[in-house]
């Protein structure tokens, strides 16, 4: 199993940045997908989640109404559109799939499968 991010970069405080995750080796679309970030010196965080057929989608409250996540199950791709970028959305973005969320889609441990991370940068 494969999950390949990219899509980080440097950008300008209020600018945008579009992440995807290319995974391979694992039948997608019966994983339920999300983004985690981990700032310098910080914890690792939840971002967004995003369901197997894509119906239902969540949010950490901080990037809410700036990102959207979506997938792409023919492409086995899930994407991360981070609009209205702030200097403390600078982190090392994270995607990771899995199956069974007894403890809820914001808890790390849910996830089977993560990828290398992208790093994003945010000047001000």
């Amino acid at each position: 199993v494969q999950l390949q991010a990219f899509g980080g970069g440097l950008v300008q405080a209020g600018g945008s940045l579009r992440l995807s995750c290319a995974a391979s080796g694992l039948a997608f679309s019966t994983y339920s997908m999300g983004w985690f970030r981990q700032a310098p010196g910080k914890e690792s965080e939840f971002v967004a989640a995003i369901t197997r057929s894509g119906s239902m989608t969540l949010y950490a409250g901080s990037v809410k109404g700036r990102f959207t996540i979506s997938r792409d199950n023919a492409k086995n791709t899930v994407y991360l559109q981070m609009n209205s970028l702030k200097p403390e959305d600078t982190a090392v973005y994270y995607c990771a799939a899995g199956r069974y969320f007894s403890k809820g889609f914001s808890v790390a441990g849910n996830y089977n499968y993560w990828g290398q991370g992208t790093l994003v940068t945010v000047s001000s």
